[in-house]
């Protein structure tokens, strides 16, 4: 072959590929270039959001809870839900500072409070519109809800919480409260088998809980009724 041929180009498929590529970027290359303004735009538009609406709001929501926690934690639960001498109370914390971690955290106490007003609708309504990380306080607000279901009569829904809730807990402070609820719960459903099933786990899961000390009462009854 003389030095002034051409040496023949191997055609691969990487190389088709990489034509296809080429040509389409060249065919398109403003709508690309249009996709990744846009893109760069909504990054830019999410961050200034973060920074410039929800972080001013979650640092008022955080500075307005407090009083509004105060006033749960002495149980006056009609001024934590309302608010009292020109302070929030929960409910118009969720309805100002939507979106807002305090204005979640909210809803865990508002739900509690009507619990423990036996309004036992709005306390399910609000314990489950909570979506915190806190495994602990997520799984007070399932625990919550399924006592409200029992007052409320309705076993089957309240089981399904009280299960919820022990599974979110994994505790050994928390996981036998909601045991022993749902072995009481099971025993009102005429379940004894179930009902003994719970209360054997705590005794040799939970042996240090409160809940243990006289489980054995509460085995023996339940199984006086297989």
């Amino acid at each position: 072959m003389s030095k002034t041929e051409e040496t023949p180009q191997v055609v691969t498929e990487k190389n088709i590929d990489f034509a296809k590529a080429s040509k389409f970027v060249g065919e398109n290359q403003k709508s690309l270039l249009f996709i990744g303004g846009a893109i760069v735009a909504m990054i830019f538009v999410y961050f200034a959001y973060q920074k410039f609406y929800i972080g001013p709001r979650e640092e008022a929501a955080a500075n307005q809870i407090y009083f509004a926690q105060d006033l749960w934690d002495k149980k006056q639960w009609d001024k934590a839900i309302n608010g009292d001498a020109g302070y929030p109370g929960f409910q118009k914390i969720i309805n100002d500072y939507s979106n807002t971690k305090a204005a979640n955290l909210a809803y865990f106490y508002l739900g509690t409070a009507y619990l423990n007003k036996g309004d036992y609708k709005k306390a399910i309504e609000n314990l489950t519109n909570y979506r915190g990380d806190d495994n602990i306080v997520a799984a007070e607000a399932l625990g919550g809800t399924a006592d409200a279901y029992v007052e409320l009569k309705d076993f089957d829904e309240a089981q399904t919480y009280y299960e919820k809730a022990i599974e979110k807990s994994n505790n050994k402070f928390v996981t036998p409260i909601y045991l022993k609820k749902l072995g009481l719960l099971f025993e009102a459903k005429n379940d004894f088998k179930s009902a003994s099933e719970q209360y054997n786990k705590i005794k040799k899961d939970y042996p240090e809980a409160q809940q243990a000390q006289n489980i054995d009462e509460y085995i023996a009854r339940a199984e006086a009724k297989l």
